[in-house]
């Protein structure tokens, strides 16, 4: 394979940095205050609140200062509501009675697929106790805001109505099928409904487990941890985990056509769904009692290197610099954070190093921090079957990658991005080098019939 081969130029990303950056630099303001918020409160001559902002609703405010700052750079720097991907013309002015029909059933199309999540939330419970939360609050979340939404549906839908190019989205043949108009297409039915189960699905579940973490943060007392090199890095890697869950939280939220975040496609391949699902609540296969758990008779790495301090140290960086790209790579998406759907292509940040920086870092990860061919048992059958599942954990992984570029490679954009990471990215060029070139080489790809069979 030559230079000549495949382009050299990274194609433009969707988002901009500043964008992540921004969330990130909102979030560390909140947590300062959450931190010392009682000592504030009384500098402001607010007696009697608590001396820290710990709880849930507390964390939920954590979501609000990361989502403000990134919408205030999307469209006052990356002026991302110009771009035409939003499918938006601001110089259209349709007049009400133009629209007002279409509205009516797009709002239809919208309060129905509402009315079935509800329903799959009521009937299925998956969300209202989790082993992160012992209470229903992203239950409690929906059901607070179920009536302003409703609400302030109405008039942003016939507003956004007057200026989309095209005005009849997947939610106006959604509401066309219901109301038994005509003129609706099945395959933009199925696109509704796959974008709203990937939206119902997992934004229950990043609103369940915010509060968790941000408990943990608030409420760190650095001068115990930093006494400790294996705290010092737990902690490092609980924050960067809370800054993947807060910043992911807003990608699932702010799905917006005039921010353009929306969702261009969900992923139309069962594969891609089964394989991204088993990874989650509540079908886990991975988690203690799991058909791929891992974890039996393992103990914790800082317990292994708790008598060799430098091994201590070297272990505890290495995990929190894979911690740290795999957040990276969440704050990379800016507000388009998404399982199972194409909201844009990403080229910069980790994903100029290789096409699934999270994954690469997040399996890494796991082998290193868990080591699960070292028992406490002894038992050498427990070594290798740990590390047989986890090898098939990561297997996993490597499978919702291909299913993921399966759907994606149907853009030009990222058949360009994926032609060009094969050549220039560092980690498939340091995969093909040690391998001798075995590994790491897939050759271009023209269009998504070309990429290599599952």
């Amino acid at each position: 394979m030559t230079d000549d081969a495949l382009p050299s130029q990274r194609p433009a990303s969707a988002v901009s940095l500043g964008v992540g950056l921004s969330g990130l630099a909102g979030l560390a303001l909140w947590l300062a205050i959450a931190r010392h918020f009682g000592a504030l409160a009384n500098l402001m001559g607010i007696a009697g609140l608590p001396d820290r902002a710990d709880g849930p609703y507390a964390a939920l405010l954590g979501v609000l200062a990361c989502g403000i700052p990134m919408i205030g750079w999307s469209l006052l720097v990356d002026k991302v509501h110009r771009r035409r991907s939003t499918g938006i013309d601001w110089s259209l002015r349709r007049p009400l009675a133009e629209v007002v029909d279409i509205s009516i059933v797009k709002i239809a199309g919208y309060w129905a697929t509402w009315a079935l999540i509800g329903a799959i939330y009521a009937i299925g419970r998956f969300w209202w106790t989790t082993q992160y939360a012992n209470y229903p609050f992203s239950m409690s979340l929906f059901e607070a805001a179920l009536v302003p939404l409703i609400i302030i549906s109405a008039p942003y839908i016939v507003w956004l109505d007057r200026h989309l190019i095209d005005p009849k989205d997947t939610a106006w043949h959604f509401g066309a099928w219901i109301a038994g108009r005509g003129g609706w297409d099945k395959a933009m039915i199925h696109h509704h409904l796959r974008a709203w189960a990937v939206k119902g699905f997992f934004l229950a579940f990043m609103l369940s487990i915010i509060p968790g973490g941000f408990y943990e943060i608030v409420n760190y007392d650095l001068a115990e941890i930093a006494t400790n090199p294996a705290w010092i890095a737990n902690a490092l890697i609980v924050t960067m985990f809370v800054i993947d869950v807060q910043l992911a939280t807003v990608g699932y939220l702010l799905t917006m056509k005039p921010l353009d975040s929306h969702i261009r496609t969900a992923n139309p391949y069962l594969a891609g769904w089964v394989a991204a699902l088993i990874c989650y609540p509540p079908f886990t296969l991975m988690n203690n009692g799991g058909p791929l758990d891992y974890h039996v008779a393992t103990s914790d790495w800082a317990m292994w290197f708790a008598d060799q301090p430098v091994l201590l140290w070297a272990w505890g960086a290495m995990l929190v610099v894979l911690t740290g790209i795999y957040a990276f790579a969440t704050l990379a998406f800016g507000l388009r954070f998404s399982n199972l759907t194409h909201r844009g292509i990403l080229t910069h940040g980790p994903y100029a190093w290789t096409r699934h920086p999270a994954y690469v870092s997040k399996n890494a990860y796991w082998w290193l921090a868990t080591m699960p061919f070292i028992v406490t048992s002894g038992s050498a059958v427990d070594a290798v079957r740990n590390s047989a599942l986890l090898a098939i954990t990561s297997a996993v992984y490597y499978w919702r990658a291909r299913t993921e570029e399966k759907h994606l490679l149907a853009d030009p954009v990222y058949r360009a991005y994926y032609n060009w990471a094969e050549e220039h990215a560092p980690w498939p060029r340091l995969l093909r080098k040690i391998s001798g070139g075995r590994i790491g080489n897939r050759g271009k790809v023209d269009d998504a019939a070309m990429l290599p069979a599952e």
